[in-house]
């Protein structure tokens, strides 16, 4: 007597190894996606409501060597200070697309502390006629932001023309001499001063948030994987019960 395998599925070895060593790692990457999610839907959260919260005083100079930029970073301002007689411009883009140069002033808040300032956006043709420097103490609130770390893109400064690429105030702030600059940002709240320019942006909240699409890719290419595996193996006659 003769025996036929009549067994529904007969998987073949090797693409069988590879499927089973690729659908973990498919599957695993869409769960982390999946974690990434929850972390970066909790992180907006937080920054929303630092944000809309109510200002804090500003971080004393004395904490500025250890203070956790990071750990702090949208939360709502107010300073006290004189401006100092200098503008830097820091090449950027208003709101709604068009090109510009947002103003940066250092701003003394204490004895040899300094706070470079973003009051606000103009215009290129506007970028050496926007108005004066506010002139004696001022006092208003701000959001406080990090550093930029230059990027790929990101084109070299040219301090001749007083065009600046990044926001870093350790850069920005390397000509002031005998001063202690701040490692951070402060961006100034509209009706902060006098006059149409600079015209502050508002602080944006340009987070990318696609875990959700990279979760529902990864998974998706996980059932797609299964579904060439068995296709494979339904064209080579693999699946289903030989006749007898």
């Amino acid at each position: 007597m003769s025996f036929r395998d009549n067994r529904f599925f007969r998987p073949l070895l090797w693409p069988t190894v590879m499927t089973l060593a690729a659908l973990p790692v498919l599957i695993g990457l869409g769960v982390w996606q999946v974690e990434r999610l929850a972390w970066k839907e909790a992180l907006i959260e937080r920054i929303e409501t630092r944000v809309h919260g109510e200002p804090q005083p500003l971080p004393a100079p004395g904490t500025w060597e250890s203070f956790d930029v990071a750990d702090a970073e949208y939360e709502r301002v107010t300073l006290s200070g004189h401006f100092l007689n200098r503008e830097l411009h820091h090449f950027t883009q208003a709101p709604g697309g068009a090109a510009g140069y947002g103003i940066v002033s250092p701003l003394e808040v204490a004895e040899g502390a300094v706070v470079m300032v973003d009051r606000g956006f103009v215009p290129v043709e506007l970028k050496d006629a926007h108005g004066d420097l506010p002139e004696g103490e001022v006092s208003f609130t701000g959001t406080l932001r990090a550093a930029q770390h230059r990027g790929w893109f990101d084109g070299p400064d040219d301090t001749a023309k007083n065009v600046w690429m990044i926001r870093d105030p350790a850069i920005m702030g390397a000509g002031l001499e005998g001063v202690t600059v701040a490692p951070f940002i402060v961006e100034a709240e509209a009706g902060s001063f006098a006059g149409e320019w600079p015209k502050p942006k508002g602080t944006r909240i340009d987070i990318p948030n696609n875990h959700l699409d990279y979760a529902l890719t990864w998974f998706g290419l996980a059932v797609v994987l299964v579904g060439v595996y068995l296709a494979y193996h339904k064209s080579n006659g693999r699946i289903g019960r030989k006749r007898k």
